[in-house]
């Protein structure tokens, strides 16, 4: 009986490691995504927001990062997120309402877009390429997350 116990273990044993192998070896696939952490960074209120994000938008999958509260999605990135930077509470930019939030829109690299929360303090900057996800889908994916930090200023 100790016998067939002992395969039993070892059988376990070694299924638990060709399972973790496979994740590493799966997991290896992409990349991690070189980001800069964003100046306001280290405010508690961006680990609310970074553990919230979704791990998909559109059809685009999460990635790992290497800088603190930001996030990115596809492979390349098509959207990518940094919570932390200054707040904005005036702005010449066009402002939009996605999802309940105020953002301020720069669209000066188009077809990629620059999103910045507006009267939230620290502010989240969402950069979407909009070939691959639109604007709005991202928007709408991050809201949850990004309603962590209250707005104290709307942009209408």
């Amino acid at each position: 009986m100790k016998i067939f116990e002992s395969r039993r273990i070892l059988r376990t044993g070694a299924l638990a490691v060709a399972a973790t192998l496979l994740a590493l070896g799966l997991s290896g696939c992409t990349a991690t995504v070189n980001l800069e952490t964003a100046p306001l960074a280290n405010d508690p209120a961006c680990a609310e927001v970074t553990v919230r994000l979704p791990d998909v938008i559109g059809d685009q999958t999460k990635r790992t990062t290497n800088a603190q509260a930001t996030g990115a999605w596809g492979n390349p990135s098509t959207v990518i997120l940094r919570c932390g930077i200054e707040p904005v509470t005036v702005s010449s930019l066009p402002c939009v309402t996605a999802s309940g939030i105020d953002w301020v829109v720069d669209d000066s690299k188009s077809p990629s877009y620059r999103f910045i929360t507006f009267g939230r303090s620290p502010a989240t900057e969402v950069i979407v390429d909009s070939k691959s996800v639109a604007g709005v889908t991202a928007l709408d994916a991050m809201a949850e997350a990004v309603k962590r930090i209250p707005a104290t200023k709307t942009c209408k």
